[in-house]
């Protein structure tokens, strides 16, 4: 069958086009991976070129402003005369060191070029500068006649001019002011403002030419990712177009077969062509033992009614249904002492004469099942508890045959429990219906009793 099959099909292998599609579809990604490498790699550039052109902005901000906070301490001291714009003056010298920082830093992107010279010669024009700072503060410390000891070293070291020893002491502070106010200190510090911006328009020169080179390279690095995509995308829509044709258009049609439960039509590539005739070809095995399966999984094979399986798919399915119904537990007395004395044959006998007499004795539309070896139960749609005395009367007609036996079995007899509930299977209605049987075996067997709220 498996070679008739063979010759019966012609047409595309997925598996074919498949692997061709693949073959092209890694081609084409490969290519736009190394063009998006190449991209990503100049963008890496461009992006390197400001980073390094905004630190090296911050840097060149660094110096220009701790060389300001330097003249900002030095001029407050000289005015205010309180130490602790000293303190905060070499605090910037020897801690916070922002105009060395600034130098490190811009040192990291171009050691050696024009750039760095000119930042390097604006902190040197700033050391020069804090030598007159330094001698302001010595005049000021002297005027004030400050400890020698409580000095920075700095300023201990300072040894005053001949001509500024023999100042008064208002005089030394005037002549402070006018070192830190004075028109050569205001040069020296345009100086050091001059060279801030050479390393500026240095490092806008280098950036700007090198965000030209990357660019012209990530322009065309781009314009070859854009043709890839092109190609790829042409050869996306041929893959889905194939799909379509191939796949899924006949698999919406073999889904309507199976949904109308009918034999599939031969359509589309050779794998679903070869599915289509397999699957034909068990579809009438599988109907014909379907039924058989279903009625096997359901049904007590001893009895031929419903099975504990199939019980508790209808407890399943009334719990979900809130109707009234009835229940009922039913035990064969004293059932062993039939297998015991007549052998396991007769009691199986008993068994299907019980199973038929609930099945013939209930409503079409009751579920009688054996639940147990010898235990029985019926589920009783519909029913409310004004109708218990039908019930026991059917259960007292069902015991009477089964007492006056005329097939030559056993006589035996029923204990039936019964409980009721407006609103389907309920989890106690089970144990309502046990508790019921319960008493019913208690008080002497063969008999029906239904369960009553205490």
């Amino acid at each position: 069958m498996e070679e008739n099959k063979q010759r019966q099909i012609k047409g595309v292998r997925i598996s074919t086009v498949n692997m061709v599609m693949i073959l092209i579809s890694c081609i084409l990604y490969i290519l736009l991976i190394s063009a998006t490498v190449r991209v990503s790699g100049r963008y890496e550039e461009v992006h390197n070129s400001m980073e390094d052109y905004i630190a090296c902005e911050e840097s060149s901000a660094l110096l220009t402003d701790g060389s300001a906070y330097l003249t900002e301490q030095a001029r407050l001291y000289t005015v205010t005369l309180e130490p602790e714009y000293m303190e905060n003056y070499f605090t910037e010298v020897y801690d916070t060191r922002r105009r060395e920082t600034a130098l490190e830093q811009l040192k990291t992107y171009y050691d050696g070029n024009a750039a760095y010279e000119y930042l390097l010669e604006a902190l040197q024009r700033s050391n020069d500068l804090m030598v007159d700072e330094i001698y302001a503060m010595r005049l000021i410390s002297q005027a004030q006649g400050y400890d020698e000891a409580g000095l920075p070293e700095a300023v201990q070291s300072v040894v005053l001019e001949e001509a500024d020893q023999g100042l008064s002491k208002e005089d030394m502070v005037q002549r402070a002011r006018a070192i830190v106010f004075g028109s050569k200190y205001q040069e020296a510090k345009d100086q050091i403002a001059a060279s801030v911006a050479s390393t500026m328009e240095s490092i806008h020169e280098i950036t700007h030419q090198k965000m030209l080179d990357n660019t012209a390279g990530l322009a065309s690095m781009m314009a070859m990712q854009r043709r890839l995509i092109s190609i790829l995308f042409v050869e996306t829509v041929a893959t889905f177009i194939m799909i379509i044709m191939l796949i899924i258009k006949p698999l919406q049609v073999h889904v309507n077969c199976i949904k109308e439960e009918k034999m599939m039509e031969v359509t589309g590539s050779y794998e679903f062509k070869y599915l289509a005739l397999t699957y034909n070809d068990i579809f009438e095995v599988k109907n014909a033992n379907e039924a058989m399966l279903r009625y096997q999984a359901e049904h007590d094979p001893l009895t031929g009614i419903v099975n504990r399986g199939g019980f508790d798919q209808l407890k399943t399915m009334f719990r979900m249904n809130q109707i009234p119904m009835g229940f009922l537990i039913i035990d064969v007395d004293k059932f062993k002492l039939v297998n015991d004395g007549y052998g396991h044959e007769v009691g199986d006998q008993v068994l299907k004469k019980v199973a038929k007499l609930l099945k013939e004795g209930f409503r079409a539309t009751d579920y009688p099942a054996r639940i147990g070896g010898d235990e029985f139960a019926v589920i009783l749609p519909n029913m409310t508890a004004d109708l218990s005395a039908v019930i026991e009367k059917k259960i007292m007609e069902l015991n009477h045959t089964l007492l006056h036996p005329d097939d030559g079995l056993p006589q035996v007899s029923l204990s039936v429990g019964g409980a009721f509930s407006k609103s389907g299977f309920t989890d106690d209605l089970y144990k309502k219906a046990d508790e019921a049987l319960y008493e019913v075996k208690e008080n002497g067997r063969c008999g029906c009793r239904f369960y009553q709220e205490q």
